[in-house]
């Protein structure tokens, strides 16, 4: 079983946080058929953008049922998780509100991304009224998203800054799905 990112766009289909759920639900129905486990979704706060991981087998099962569901799918691409457990992000997924997504440099690889955050990680401590929680790598290296709890978008970008890190994007994300 690998995990699997799956982003979407809603274009104006979800309005609110009840068809959000309802569409969620659809989703965990459909799938949980072909052993397919949705670990965690979030949902940017103005419902426009969803991402999702799932455990699954194959990617083109994914594909296929969520094409079938009508979600729209604008990325899938199988992804490492870093800082948690699968078992602890089930617990803690509603605990964060930013997401902060990265386009890797080219050329790097995995155990490079994976030194330079180990090193600094440690300046986290830097900014304590935001918290990291996790992050998921594209197992191809072209971007990763890293999840925050923090008190507003200033702060998650001084985070950003103190461990010396990029921001491609910064999307406010609906806690508590």
């Amino acid at each position: 079983m690998a995990l699997y990112l799956v982003e979407s766009y809603f274009n104006g289909k979800v309005k609110n946080k009840e068809s959000f759920e309802k569409k969620v639900s659809d989703i965990q129905t459909a799938l949980g058929q072909n052993d397919t486990s949705l670990i965690e979704v979030q949902v940017s706060k103005d419902f426009s953008r969803a991402f999702f991981i799932f455990e699954c087998k194959e990617r083109s099962i994914l594909n296929n049922k969520l094409r079938e569901l009508g979600i729209p799918i604008t990325l899938i691409k199988p992804v490492r998780i870093v800082g948690k457990s699968i078992e602890e992000v089930k617990k803690e997924a509603d605990t964060v509100n930013y997401l902060v997504e990265w386009n890797l440099p080219e050329n790097l690889t995995m155990e490079e991304y994976l030194d330079r955050k180990k090193k600094n990680s440690v300046h986290y401590a830097e900014v304590p009224e935001v918290t990291f929680s996790r992050t998921y790598v594209c197992e191809d290296m072209t971007k990763c998203l890293c999840f925050y709890d923090a008190p507003d978008e200033s702060a998650v970008k001084k985070a950003r800054e103190a461990v010396k890190t990029p921001i491609d994007t910064i999307t406010e994300i609906l806690p508590g799905k």
